[in-house]
């Protein structure tokens, strides 16, 4: 497993389609519903296979003065709990650090806060309903 940033042209279209094949598709969102205006001048972390084969995704941006937010975590659903989504939480962890990030906050789906509990965030409040159905807590990391 080899993970790190997209490079090429090629690598960003794999890493978008993941987060809308993940994220979005199974509520019936259209492709480029998994865009955003912070995706430009984001940190973005993508995990690739032995053959080179994205698999995983993350993206980190500032929200203010050493706050950074962890968005659209996604993994490749027939690999999950093999311990992609930690290599990637774990880069974006090391890249926030690196940037002089001190908190990292986040909006969890209900399926995934035991995972980021085991990483040391806290629930925080409730967040927000995606979708009319996806329940997300919010979460706060201090390192």
């Amino acid at each position: 497993m080899e993970i790190r940033s997209p490079k090429s042209e090629s690598e960003f279209v794999a890493y978008y389609e993941l987060r809308w094949r993940v994220l979005r598709m199974p509520w019936g969102q259209p492709s480029g519903s998994e865009r955003d205006e912070l995706d430009a001048a984001a940190t973005h972390v993508a995990g690739f296979d032995e053959v080179k084969r994205l698999v995983c995704v993350g993206r980190l941006h500032a929200v203010e003065t050493g706050v950074g937010q962890v968005r659209y975590m996604a993994v490749e659903e027939s690999l999950r709990g093999l311990g992609l989504g930690q290599a990637v939480l774990d880069e974006l962890e090391r890249l926030a650090k690196r940037q002089g990030i001190s908190v990292i906050v986040l909006d969890a789906r209900e399926s995934a806060v035991g995972f980021y509990r085991r990483n040391g965030y806290e629930a925080v409040g409730e967040g927000h309903v995606l979708f009319d159905e996806v329940r997300h807590s919010k979460m706060k990391k201090k390192f």
